[in-house]
């Protein structure tokens, strides 16, 4: 008998599934407890919710979602193009910064391409160029961080994109301004640049690499930023990309119709303007990070010091703690899937959901 799977494309049946962090209504349901009473810090969420400027936004566009949203998401490109000073032309709305990863893959992968990565960078750029059959190269990443000159070297004339992810998920690393300005200077003519800054607000404003300048010289980049972090939208998938007008132009192509909900871009320009929200963000996540960090010296547990809103801990067997974690109410990551298997990631809670975390982490070893 003829299977789905026999007359689907051959290369289909065999793609990996994407590992996400376990939604807390699932791990309640496999333990028994209450969703209220268990702590997710698994997906790198703010802790602190939305920005209240963008609740109320949402308040008040909830009557009007029988209508279709603005395709163009012509509101939230020219309000992104004020704060970054860059024209609207140079932006393109997406849901997720995971979309513009397969925008790209629509536009330059295919059989006999290849995209540049680090070894342990975020996963999906992996998952996408395997679903358009390109070939991944995969450069080691010294003490957890990107090693351009080595990502360099990488280049093929096949290679169509290559990925740096500053600060990096999982590392939570960042690489040193100066590199990243060679590397992107020095890259050749058939390659594009993809930096992914989903983290990027989070750090202090002095500490943020100009990137914008690449685009507005023409260069060829892409810088990935989302809604998801600092700004507390992960539920609703809003992100955006920014890179030179012909290629946004390119990406418009190959976006669906309606690709962002109306809800998410009333509450992406409300979050905009909430630097307050943005600056309490920060000053939670840098206070449980070093909490976090003490604990860890204090327990004798190896870290990857982490400038983002997770940290990843060595704690022996990752898989087993994450599993014992999960029972004791407490939903982290395991790392087995960026090769290693010796480590969890925390993701950066309220005050009292790290120490929840950290006294069932001693519980566990």
């Amino acid at each position: 008998m003829t299977t789905f799977s026999d007359t689907a494309h051959s290369h289909i049946p065999n793609l990996p599934l994407y590992e996400p962090g376990r939604p807390l209504e699932e791990v309640s349901r496999e333990f028994g407890f209450e969703a209220a009473t268990a702590d997710k810090l698994a997906s790198n969420e703010n802790a602190l919710g939305p920005s209240p400027l963008a609740l109320e936004a949402i308040r008040q566009h909830a009557s009007r979602m029988h209508l279709y949203p603005d395709g163009a998401a012509f509101d939230l490109t020219r309000a992104l193009a004020g704060k970054l000073d860059i024209s609207p032309e140079s932006i393109i709305a997406a849901n997720g910064s995971n979309e513009i990863i397969e925008l790209l893959g629509h536009v330059f992968l295919g059989p006999g391409t290849n995209v540049v990565m680090g070894e342990r960078a975020f996963v999906v750029y992996r998952l996408v160029a395997n679903l358009f059959q390109a070939d991944v190269i995969s450069v080691p990443m010294p003490d957890h961080v990107h090693d351009l000159c080595g990502q360099a070297r990488a280049l093929t004339p096949q290679t169509r994109l290559v990925y740096v992810a500053n600060p990096n998920n999982p590392t939570g690393t960042v690489v040193d301004p100066e590199a990243l300005h060679a590397f992107v200077r020095g890259l050749p003519d058939h390659v594009v640049a993809v930096l992914d800054e989903a983290y990027i607000e989070l750090l202090p404003k002095r500490l943020q690499p100009d990137v914008l300048r690449y685009v507005r010289e023409g260069r060829r980049v892409v810088i990935m930023r989302t809604f998801s972090k600092t700004y507390g939208l992960a539920g609703l998938r809003i992100g955006y990309a920014v890179a030179p007008p012909d290629l946004i132009q390119l990406l418009q192509r190959v976006r669906q119709p309606f690709n962002v909900n109306a809800m998410a871009q009333a509450a992406a320009i409300a979050a905009l303007g909430d630097e307050e929200h943005v600056e309490r963000t920060r000053e939670l996540v840098q206070s449980g990070l070093a909490r976090f960090q003490d604990a860890f010296e204090d327990l004798g547990l190896p870290y990857i010091p982490s400038v983002a809103n997770f940290i990843c801990v060595e704690v022996g067997a990752g898989r087993s703690t994450f599993e014992k974690l999960q029972a004791r109410g407490i939903i982290v990551r395991p790392m087995d899937v960026y090769g290693m298997p010796r480590h969890i990631r925390i993701t950066v809670g309220l005050p009292e959901q790290n120490e929840r975390c950290l006294a069932a982490l001693e519980e566990c070893l």
